[in-house]
């Protein structure tokens, strides 16, 4: 049987994949089942989404699980495929640089060879942290990452178009002053949710210094369209999660109306199909 690749092989591999030659289409998982699903439909790497996790294990999203079942389910998700897994970690679990390298760490010894880590505090009175604090976070991210010895990829996420006012140049220009700072602290990639419009993309991948991630959403340009105006990743964030659940929202709504069973039955992937597709190797 062959050995599975190293931490720092998958790390080398993941950031090759942000080479800007080809748009990286990253699904995101939130359990085993759905990252060997994604595995198997021949994607090369895939992300962890911190919201389908949370709300999979009873948990609303922005950081009310802890750290240590968010690593745990990354772990499970890391070990049960061959693929390089980037662990979604939300802002870090805490605003100092310490907590930083305590997330760092958990999530490198799950298995995780990246990061996302974002500038939004989940704070009512102060939505994103200052430039200069989240550019220490990233240091401090970097830093833990090279202790480790693994060239772990940093997806710097800024919430400005979520989360800010102001008109649509105020943000843009700020976008781009965080993101600057960003990649100068030691980011790899540059994540702005909350983007779905053509112009707005182009100026956004034209305008950054580093590769652009966009997260699929409403709107959102093709695959084709988004690697024609210079987009190098695309997140589907806790899409497929939620998708998931309107399926079982309306199996329950038909199971408790009509008493029927059409929607439990278009599309499921079978039982022999689904064992096989979990088994291990020792099986």
């Amino acid at each position: 049987m062959d050995l599975p690749p190293s931490r720092k092989a998958k790390a080398d591999l993941f950031r090759q994949l942000h080479d800007r030659k080809r748009l990286l289409v990253l699904p995101n998982a939130w359990d085993v089942a759905s990252a060997r699903i994604f595995e198997e439909a021949g994607f090369p790497a895939i992300g962890t989404t911190s919201a389908g996790i949370a709300y999979s294990l009873g948990y609303s999203d922005r950081e009310r699980i802890s750290r240590e079942e968010m690593a745990a389910a990354i772990r499970r998700i890391a070990e049960a495929v061959r693929i390089p897994v980037t662990a979604d970690v939300e802002a870090g679990y805490g605003g100092r640089t310490s907590d930083i390298v305590e997330t760092v760490q958990s999530a490198l010894e799950a298995g995780a060879i990246g990061v996302n880590l974002e500038d939004a505090t989940h704070n009512r009175k102060k939505a994103l942290f200052d430039v200069e604090v989240q550019v220490d976070r990233i240091h401090a991210a970097r830093s833990a990452a090279k202790k480790a010895g693994i060239p772990m990829v940093i997806n710097a996420r800024t919430d400005v178009f979520l989360l800010s006012g102001g008109s649509e140049v105020d943000r843009l220009d700020a976008v781009i002053l965080r993101a600057g700072a960003y990649h100068r602290a030691g980011a790899d990639c540059l994540f702005v949710p909350g983007v779905a419009d053509r112009s707005l993309i182009k100026v956004l991948a034209s305008s950054l210094p580093g590769p652009l991630n966009i997260l699929a959403g409403l709107g959102t340009p093709s695959v084709a369209v988004l690697q024609k105006l210079g987009v190098a990743r695309l997140s589907v964030g806790s899409g497929p999660m939620r998708a998931a659940m309107g399926l079982t929202r309306r199996i329950a709504r038909e199971l408790r109306t009509t008493g029927t069973y059409d929607a439990l039955m278009e599309g499921a992937i079978p039982y022999a199909e689904m064992n096989k597709l979990l088994a291990r190797d020792t099986e």
